[in-house]
């Protein structure tokens, strides 16, 4: 039986342990490879891109940025917040100019996404984003929430709640030890390809929780440290006929990829795109090259210089 693992969110811990195991188990499972979403590789450089991903985007002040990599870092802040629950003071006025300036209505898991409004103002935004055709839905987890704690739902599922009175994206039911969050994951990766298997990283490019930039820095050192040479130089993907998000190859067998436009769960933001790029992991394939139709020349920003 051939086995593929993929995964978001906290996906660069628990997909490299759980495909590492396999391995070490030798259990008749074929895995062939592991796609990893926005995954939490390493914790400093994950979290501490954060800073550089805001400033880039135009959200924080240069001296807000200057704060962050030389007073208290936002990895400092999340250590501190897990061991005593509160901030200290410099970290704690760092925060709260980060708040000021990013205004408390971006959402830093997509920055391009508008935040759902409360009522009733969220129907009227449902409405004019409807008649103006807009596909995605900032009410969606709202909505998901309320349809699938719908009895009904449930029974058609054959879902039960055990532990819990609802349903939520996120429960205290399954509980992760946050303390092994800073426990480094890259190197697992580096188990996997040694072994054959195939590793695809990819990031939503508007996520400021685990930005692409510490993704590819680190993909790019382990590429490095395994002695593997690229095999795809940095170069554009597409779906549909359009950019749908850039890519960097190593031995064929180590991915990099972004997902332009899409939030810290690709899907979500982007689902056609997500689903091309998932098919051509799964089908052992390279991201798509080119568009399906010739593009007009002459159109490019470089051209116009």
């Amino acid at each position: 039986m051939q086995f593929m693992i993929v995964c978001y969110h906290l996906s660069g811990h628990f997909a490299p342990q759980l495909a590492n195991l396999i391995l070490q188990t030798k259990s008749k499972i074929n895995l062939k490879g592991i796609a990893i979403g926005n995954p939490l590789l390493e914790f400093d450089t994950d979290f501490n891109a954060m800073g550089e991903f805001l400033k880039l985007h135009g959200l924080i002040s240069n001296s807000t940025y200057e704060m962050l990599n030389n007073v208290c870092s936002y990895a400092t802040m999340r250590r501190q917040l897990r061991a005593t629950g509160k901030l200290s003071t410099s970290c704690f006025q760092i925060n709260i100019q980060m708040e000021k300036e990013i205004d408390g209505y971006i959402d830093i898991f997509n920055i391009l996404a508008d935040l759902c409004p409360v009522p009733p103002e969220k129907q009227a935004y449902l409405l004019a984003k409807e008649r103006a055709g807009v596909k995605t839905n900032a009410c969606i987890r709202d909505d998901s929430f309320a349809y699938l704690n719908r009895k009904d739902v449930q029974s058609a599922l054959h879902a039960k709640l055990v532990g819990v009175k609802v349903w939520s994206t996120c429960s205290g039911v399954l509980v992760y030890d946050f303390q092994n969050l800073e426990n480094p994951t890259i190197y697992l990766l580096g188990t996997l390809v040694k072994a054959g298997v195939r590793v695809l990283a990819y990031s939503g490019d508007q996520d400021a929780v685990i930005p692409f930039i510490a993704t590819e820095s680190l993909i790019y050192g382990l590429a490095r440290d395994l002695g593997l040479n690229i095999t795809r130089h940095h170069e554009a993907w597409f779906q549909g006929g359009q950019v749908a998000g850039w890519t960097q190859v190593y031995g064929n067998i180590l991915t990099f990829a972004t997902v332009r436009g899409a939030g810290h769960s690709t899907p979500l933001s982007q689902p056609e795109r997500s689903l091309e790029m998932l098919k051509a992991f799964l089908k052992g394939k390279p991201l798509p090259k080119r568009p399906p139709f010739p593009i007009k020349k002459g159109l490019t920003s470089h051209s116009r210089i």
